[in-house]
């Protein structure tokens, strides 16, 4: 079954260069907080070349702590799909709200858990960290799902 995934509108869609879910990981930090308008972001990180992508987009770019994020959106309807940062060259982040099969998702991991909402309650056993982990820790992490 492919996976496939649309903006609000589905001027845009898109299919994933792959047969199964991706994992995916829930950032509480405050920036993910305001651009998602809710308590947490749910990414995945995949290679940069994994979507193919029907439709027209609109890019954002800006700059935070030195590292510079373009973000991908629907130009018709502003739903953001994916971005790029040089924090992570090669790869992109992909909106997994926006998959078609999101209601399957379950985060492998937990970020910037120190600005979470304090209501949430993070399930045991899942890996988290206060602010971001190594590379290899959240490898690791991600890899176990």
């Amino acid at each position: 079954m492919p996976i496939t995934g649309h903006c609000h509108c589905a001027a845009v869609t898109y299919s994933l260069a792959q047969d199964t879910l991706p994992t995916v990981y829930a950032c509480h930090c405050t920036i993910c907080q305001r651009w998602s308008g809710s308590a947490f972001a749910l990414h995945a990180l995949l290679p940069e070349g994994a979507l193919r992508i029907t439709g027209p987009l609109t890019e954002y770019s800006h700059e935070h702590q030195g590292q510079v994020s373009n973000q991908r959106c629907c130009a018709v309807c502003h739903t953001r799909l994916f971005n790029t940062t040089s924090a992570a060259p090669g790869l992109l982040v992909l909106r997994a709200g926006t998959l078609t099969r999101a209601v399957d998702l379950v985060p492998a991991a937990h970020i910037w858990t120190h600005s979470k909402q304090t209501w949430l309650a993070l399930p045991d056993g899942v890996p988290s960290w206060p602010h971001s982990p190594t590379p290899e820790q959240f490898a690791s992490a991600l890899s176990k799902r």
